[in-house]
């Protein structure tokens, strides 16, 4: 079943995201990916898979990401943000994560949770939904 997923990362997470990726790609090939600006670039070019670019973070890409979960049009958020060097775009990292939050959305922030997240069976197989916000 496929999936979309969105892969987001900081400056000095950039590397850490294309590894990861680098490391699954055989899972990602079977999704639909998008990503913010840069990363997307990064991302699209180390797996020669394509890769939905928006904006850049702080240029409102992390918003354009934000969109796709309150639509109901995003599955899943990597997003290797950098909790030790603060962004300018801060509100919007914390924008963003708390959209998670609100709508049930499955997000990994390392990659740890990443490597558990794109191995479960419950994402692998489709058998997991997410309950959306009563509101």
């Amino acid at each position: 079943m496929q999936k979309t997923i969105a892969l987001v990362a900081h400056d000095h997470k950039k590397t850490e995201l294309i590894r990861w990726a680098i490391e699954h790609k055989k899972e990602l090939s079977k999704h639909k990916l998008v990503a913010t600006g840069t990363t997307g670039g990064l991302v699209q070019e180390a797996l020669d898979l394509p890769v939905t670019r928006y904006k850049s973070g702080p240029l409102g890409g992390d918003q354009q990401i934000g969109a796709l979960i309150a639509e109901g049009k995003l599955d899943s958020l990597i997003f290797f943000w950098d909790p030790l060097n603060p962004a300018p775009h801060d509100p919007d990292v914390k924008a963003l994560l708390r959209l998670c939050s609100v709508w049930n959305l499955p997000v990994a922030c390392n990659t740890s949770t990443a490597d558990m997240l794109i191995t479960s069976p419950l994402f692998i197989e489709g058998l997991y939904e997410r309950a959306m916000p009563e509101y």
